[in-house]
């Protein structure tokens, strides 16, 4: 039986992620604080209406996106579906202002666009799917920057609940299903998360193709 309950909350509280908010900050002093930065880094830029927050992840943040992508790969492979892996590449729209790295995003059902090249959101179209992890409150309003990104989709991830939005009407509306892995429960992903506690990630990622397995099984009956 899938469980269809959140994660049950650690009695232990750990930090997971450090965050810095500068307020005021210009589209130029924003590219600015990138360069002086550099690519080799581990914090993550995501700066929207003039605001730039710095944030590093720390181990209960990273292990959480790490099975999350884990979980999306192996519902694309199990569904047949083609994807286009970004991670944390920076979605940078200067005509906003804005721009983000993202934890993870994914070209699904657009991915014969972008496959073999470059990502340019000047021309290309945005990622189909984006996943945020955020365990501390953030400042920033990713719902209302990814929407004028035109992402048309948004997962939002708290270290207990995953929330879908889809893009209606250039504002994100919370779901219970996803557009981009359609069929597939919210409730397997929680449960997928339960394993990787109990079992490690890779006898749950076993398990996982089992039960979407069966789900196929089930939709042919």
């Amino acid at each position: 039986m899938v469980s269809t309950a959140p994660r049950k909350e650690s009695q232990v509280k750990h930090l997971a992620e450090q965050r810095v908010l500068l307020p005021n900050v210009s589209w130029q002093g924003y590219q600015q604080i990138l360069a002086a930065l550099g690519e080799r880094r581990a914090a993550r830029l995501t700066y929207f209406n003039g605001s730039l927050e710095i944030m590093t992840p720390l181990e209960e943040h990273e292990g959480s996106s790490s099975r999350i992508d884990q979980f999306v790969n192996v519902v694309t492979e199990e569904t047949d579906q083609n994807l286009k892996s970004l991670q944390s590449t920076r979605l940078n729209k200067p005509e906003l202002p804005g721009g983000a790295e993202p934890d993870q995003c994914y070209y699904i059902a657009n991915e014969a666009a972008v496959r073999g090249k470059t990502v340019d959101l000047a021309m290309d179209p945005p990622p189909d799917l984006v996943v945020e992890v955020d365990i501390t409150n953030t400042d920033i309003d990713k719902n209302a920057l990814y929407a004028a990104m035109g992402v048309p989709e948004f997962w939002r991830y708290d270290g207990q609940l995953l929330k879908i939005y889809s893009l209606r009407d250039g504002e994100y509306q919370e779901s219970e299903s996803s557009l981009a892995l359609p069929e597939v429960p919210k409730a397997l992903l929680y449960q997928f998360l339960q394993d990787c506690d109990e079992r490690g990630e890779t006898a749950s990622k076993r398990r996982l193709r089992d039960r979407l397995q069966d789900f196929k099984a089930n939709d042919v009956e």
